[in-house]
């Protein structure tokens, strides 16, 4: 929010919800019945109190001002950020009906967690500014010492895994049926102990494919295969040139540091997505250039049962610097120096058909052969069933061309959104194009030309 004029949409509120129960409820405090003292201010912060079921008010104030990103602070008890009260209170100032009139000031309570805020941020922007080497890095042979000693390590663990791919096809497919997944997770926590966590995940991968339903034993070929190439591209990357050699230790897992110059643009949120599993919570962000046409992908993460701290609602947009991570095709970057805070805007990507986004995801695989998709905008495409049963699909208005949605996205809520949304006509959709199909994660309405999130 730039200036006070400007407001969020609904949708963009709920996106900040850690979970769907903090939707729910938000969404029942978003009138102005239980709200009292509302204002919202300049700077973009918004403050209010919410009646509860105790004799004192809950004190609410959401600052929406910060470039890294929104902060909430309630009195309630609640250990979710933000809480039911916070997206309340911003859904009831979305919905501009005067609820949350604008004020001069905050009022003291808000005044004081705003200043701290500022400050907060303010001392940590100057330590940034400092010098920022690390005490690691402050030794430069102790650390090439350490990547040496991890370098044995993962080169033992894919020669190891070479072994176990070669017994695999020896004995034939079929024993991987019967040797069930307990086997693929003991090679899985080798990989581990090798500090190759990219190849232990692929391996668990693997222990799945037996159990997941007719034609499994042609997955597992062409996954075995595809592991096969990356223990080979590491154990012989010195052979490779250089950016596929860095994009063979990030499939590893490797570290890495964004060292590409930073790029400056407007950067438009198309969507946003998290992936949980027992131990972690990974949040994906796609970012359109404005001016650069670049498609960039931040990654956020919190550990098991927390929302990650980086939360940019579809459709705003920031001015921010971008360093793109190493490696060949790389879109992954890491968010630098913002020079505004995020900001709805009512631009969109240019589309597609669906043939290029096809031969897009084809080329990218050239350059990245374990790209499981590529980020891509449909223009003028029309969500329909496919002959397959229980099968969907994207298809061009006006051609004979379409992209087969993928099993994960029929079975999202966000599927039946997207055909009410289309209603039979052409609709704009930007998700990630793959070998498994398209999977839709923002569309844009035909009338108001808002984005609606999918996923």
């Amino acid at each position: 929010m730039t200036q006070q004029g400007v407001r969020w949409s609904a949708d963009q509120v709920l996106a900040l919800a850690p979970d769907a129960a903090s939707r729910k409820a938000g969404s029942k405090l978003g009138t102005a019945g239980p709200w009292s003292d509302a204002g919202s201010g300049a700077e973009g912060t918004v403050w209010g109190l919410c009646k509860g079921s105790g004799s004192r008010p809950y004190q609410t104030v959401v600052d929406l001002a910060d470039a890294a990103g929104p902060g909430y602070k309630c009195s309630c008890p609640s250990r979710k950020f933000p809480c039911k009260h916070a997206l309340g209170l911003l859904l009831l100032w979305a919905s501009g009906d005067g609820a949350v009139p604008a004020a001069a000031e905050p009022p003291d309570w808000a005044e004081q967690w705003l200043a701290d805020r500022r400050r907060r941020a303010e001392s940590k922007r100057k330590e940034g500014g400092g010098s920022s080497a690390s005490p690691g890095a402050a030794d430069p042979e102790a650390a090439r010492r350490r990547a040496e000693r991890r370098a044995e390590r993962v080169t033992a663990g894919a020669t190891e895994l070479e072994q176990r791919l070669a017994d695999l096809l020896r004995g034939g497919l079929a024993s991987a049926e019967q040797a069930g997944y307990g086997l693929w997770e003991e090679t899985a926590a080798r990989m581990v102990d090798a500090q190759a966590p990219g190849l232990a995940a692929r391996v668990r991968e693997l222990g799945a494919i037996p159990a997941s339903g007719p034609g499994w034993p042609a997955r597992l070929l062409e996954e075995c295969a595809l592991l096969h190439l990356l223990d080979q591209g590491w154990l012989r990357r010195d052979r490779l040139p250089d950016a596929l050699a860095a994009t063979v230790r990030s499939r590893l897992g490797l570290p890495a540091s964004a060292d590409g110059p930073p790029v400056r643009d407007r950067w438009l949120v198309l969507a946003q997505y998290d992936t949980v599993d027992p131990k972690l919570t990974t949040r994906r962000i796609w970012l359109h250039g404005t001016e650069s046409g670049h498609i960039r992908l931040l990654l956020s993460y919190g550990a098991a049962g927390r929302a990650p701290e980086l939360s940019l609602p579809v459709g705003l947009a920031l001015d921010a610097d971008l360093s793109v991570f190493p490696g060949a095709g790389q879109l992954r970057a890491a968010l630098g120096e913002q020079h505004a805070p995020p900001a709805p805007a009512a631009t969109r990507p240019p589309g597609l058909t669906t043939a290029d986004a096809a031969a897009r995801y084809g080329e990218a695989l050239r350059e990245d052969p374990w790209l499981d998709s590529v980020p891509v905008t449909l223009e003028a495409v029309v969500p329909q069933p496919a002959q397959q049963p229980d099968s969907w699909q994207l298809a061009d208005a006006g051609s004979d061309s379409a992209l087969p949605l993928t099993p994960a996205a029929r079975a999202r809520p966000g599927l039946w959104r997207l055909v009410a949304l289309s209603g039979g006509t052409p609709v704009t959709v930007f998700g990630e194009c793959g070998h498994r199909g398209f999977t839709p994660l923002t569309a844009w309405s035909r009338t108001t030309g808002t984005p609606i999130a999918l996923c």
